[in-house]
């Protein structure tokens, strides 16, 4: 009976890893304490496998921030600006990697393949000096093995670390850089020897980059790569684990042709077609790890259905050659259900966070080697005959809805260098309009606010009293610091008010770093039975005479950041969210809102992984944002913000989402962005690329804005372009944020200046 777990949450069942983090980071505690908070987590999950029957348990999938960084301290590969002298990589130089210094910024954080996870992109070149810096993989094994619990442990493989990788600063963009595989196979080598020699008897590589669009010369490397490595992992058993997608049959034919490899890992949820592969060709003697439990999402597993999928696998593979997997890293689900003492039982029934799908991979192990808990699985079956008749899930209102908008496309009746001129003409805004993309910072105050309404500790009436305090209070921060176009803070997550959504109390799963989100669950027809941020946005609008931004996420952001219902395809749900948010739009826009604006930051980040199937996905993320504000009048302004993004290969399907002015991280990847339109890309709307980081606690002056800004103006029009930080302020603290915004309308004002003396 053989089960596996890919990978498992680091941050705790109440984010235990998050509050010693940020303590530490504000040095409150020590290095110490924060040690032993992240040993206690480590020792609780291997015990936590273990005693629910496990025989794969992972290890090194903990990571004080990220697993490539991780990777990157294990090879030594410092960017020279951290001033690092050799010798084992401590916090400093970790987190100053991280998070950036007060003299230094981060190194760039991106999306980890299509997931809301980010990852900090190593920085390489033909100069970086490669040497074994971090002993954290061999650390950790021993210490699961001093506990009497013996694990695989799990590196970052060699191939996909180069390919997740970028050229440094000053290194040429045509760089290989696998070329620079003969320099951190040598560093492998000594990793595996010490983790053999420690007793290691598997060693699991993740190498999730064989599941992309990859030529030739890419999929050579990973067998170059291997062959390498063959005479040192020779008497280990090495596991290569792939998930996220499908594999090209060129992939998998590469895959299963690695020397010295015993095992692969291939994910069966999201990998619709790999299970034809497997059939059609699996090699004699190799074990295949068979990701039948999905690690991105918190439905229960139709255990009958996997059961029969795993004994159709078994004939070929062999039954003592079949461990029973996750699809991928449990680090994309929740943590644990038990947490939830306020989702109703049915809903509950439904889900299974990341300690369920544990016992999940379990059963499914024992019910393959023949010792089925029939309980276990008439219970699930009844669970899933639930969910698929019960009414909450089901509105036909809704379905029609959605049918019927099948057949148009939904744009704005004028084009947008129209509908610009008319909406300047009522909102008579300066040149590069100064304004701020997402929440401000949460005060302790506001915070204890919600908490006791939450709780029905104070009334409603005292509620609205504290937040219209706190909307006062940032609307004349915003009109002190003379920001042209304001924002309204106070909206908490107005999905709550739509109907088919569910939201946990501890679901939190890992964005980067400390922070965390709480995606909520979409389990049923989506619609908005009333107003859900009017009363807000106009209370805050009567408090200016400046324009007062309404403000929204956009229905492709709510898709990619909730845990979707895997019971219709994505694109029916899209289109359900984007009906609701359409109804909310024209509301604010009687309301007297004239600047609304739809944050789609996670549009790309729901791209899938292989191109062919880009242009369907994008037609109908692009289609489902039109909708939302295709009613609106000329002179009513719709704003679109986008995060973290490798935007260049998307710009056109951006420009056909048609909004009047879109806001753009851009300042942590090294104004990748401009380069779009340094090619010729006309862009005709509206458009502020984000002149700082927000990210960092770095406070930039109004020099290095202003830099910045005149690069924009070098390949943008100046009657388009707009000033704003790269992304919301929430996670900063307000002697961060203040400084930096005023050095920011600084930095334009002194630009405005320029300009018109130039003319």
């Amino acid at each position: 009976m053989s089960s596996h777990i890919v990978g498992y949450p680091r941050m705790g069942p109440k984010r235990e890893l998050k509050f010693a983090l940020e303590s530490f980071w504000d040095k409150k505690s020590s290095a110490e304490d924060l040690q032993k908070v992240a040993a206690e987590l480590r020792s609780s999950i291997w015990k936590q496998m273990a005693d629910a029957g496990i025989k794969y348990i992972p290890s090194n999938t903990f990571s004080y921030y990220d697993q490539v960084l991780d990777a990157t301290s294990m090879l030594g590969a410092v960017p020279p600006r951290y001033g690092w002298n050799g010798g084992e990589i401590g916090f400093d130089t970790y987190f100053s990697m991280a998070r950036g210094n007060a003299s230094v910024p981060a190194m760039e954080m991106t999306k980890w393949f299509d997931t809301n996870y980010h990852f900090i992109v190593p920085e390489l070149g033909p100069d970086v000096n490669f040497s074994y810096a971090s002993h954290k993989a061999v650390d950790e094994y021993k210490e699961a093995k001093a506990l009497g619990v013996d694990t695989v442990p799990v590196l970052v493989g060699p191939v996909s670390y180069l390919l997740l990788s970028k050229p440094a600063k000053g290194v040429e963009k045509t760089f290989s850089l696998l070329s620079l595989l003969p320099k951190i196979l040598p560093i492998y080598k000594e990793v595996i020897c010490e983790l053999k020699a420690a007793g290691a008897s598997w060693i699991q590589f993740d190498e999730p980059t064989l599941v992309l669009d990859l030529d030739s010369h890419q999929l050579q490397a990973f067998t170059a790569a291997y062959a390498d490595l063959a005479s040192t992992l020779s008497g280990s058993n090495v596991l290569i684990e792939t998930y996220f997608a499908d594999l090209t049959a060129e992939a998998y034919k590469t895959l299963i042709g690695l020397q010295g490899v015993t095992a692969f890992g291939l994910d069966l949820v999201r990998g619709t077609q790999t299970v034809d592969l497997i059939k059609s060709n699996f090699p004699e003697g190799k074990y295949l790890f068979a990701g039948v439990v999905d690690g991105r999402n918190i439905w229960a597993n139709d255990l009958a259905s996997s059961l029969s999928t795993l004994q159709e696998l078994e004939s070929g593979v062999g039954k003592d050659k079949l461990v029973v997997s996750t699809s991928c890293s449990l680090l994309h689900t929740a943590v644990d259900l038990v947490n939830e003492t306020k989702l109703d039982g049915e809903i509950k029934s439904w889900l299974a966070f990341a300690a369920q799908k544990v016992v999940e991979v379990n059963a499914l192990a024992k019910a393959l080697a023949g010792q089925k808990d029939e309980a276990f699985f008439s219970a699930n079956a009844a669970a899933q005959a639930s969910r698929k008749s019960s009414p909450r899930v089901t509105n036909e209102a809704v379905q029609k809805a959605a049918a019927a908008l099948k057949g148009s496309d939904h744009r704005r009746a004028t084009d947008v260098s129209a509908r610009l001129d008319a909406q300047q003409k009522k909102l008579k805004l300066p040149i590069l309009p100064t304004t701020t993309i997402g929440s401000f910072p949460q005060t302790l105050e506001l915070r204890r606010v919600r908490r006791e309404f939450k709780a029905n500790k104070i009334s409603e009436d005292a509620y609205v009293k504290a937040i219209k305090e706190e909307i006062k209070k940032v609307v004349e921060l915003q009109e002190e610091l003379d920001i042209d176009v304001l924002r309204n803070d106070m909206v908490e997550y107005f999905g709550e008010q739509l109907s088919g959504f569910a939201f946990t109390v501890n679901g939190w799963v890992q964005s980067y770093g400390s922070r965390c989100v709480k995606p909520p669950i979409i389990y049923g027809d989506v619609s908005r039975p009333k107003p859900m941020t009017v009363f807000w946005s106009s209370t805050a609008q009567s408090m200016t005479q400046r324009p007062m931004k309404g403000m929204l996420t956009g229905p492709v952001t709510i898709l990619n950041w909730s845990f979707v219902r895997n019971d219709q395809p994505r694109f029916e749900t899209c289109y359900q969210i984007a009906l609701a948010i359409k109804d909310e739009v024209e509301d604010l826009e009687k309301a007297g809102i004239n600047v609304i604006q739809i944050d789609e930051a996670a549009l790309r980040e729901g791209l899938p992984l292989r191109k062919s199937e880009h242009a369907f996905y994008l037609k109908w993320a692009v289609h489902s944002f039109r909708i939302t504000n295709c009613g609106v009048q000329d002179t009513t302004q719709i704003h679109t913000h986008m995060c973290y993004s490798n935007f260049n290969d998307i710009i056109h399907s951006i420009i056909d989402m048609d909004a009047d002015v879109i806001t753009i991280e851009n300042s942590r990847s090294d104004e990748k962005l401009l380069s779009v339109f340094r090619e010729g890309v006309k862009y005709g709307a509206g458009i502020g690329p984000g002149v700082y980081d927000i990210h960092s606690p770095r406070i930039p002056s109004t020099e290095e804005i202003a830099d910045r800004i005149n690069k924009m103006l070098a390949v943008l029009e100046t009657n388009i372009l707009w000033v704003n930080p790269d992304c919301g302020l929430k996670t900063r603290k307000y002697p961060e944020v203040k400084p930096a915004l005023s050095n920011m309308v600084a930095a334009a004002k002194l630009l405005r200046t320029q300009l018109a003396s130039a003319k």
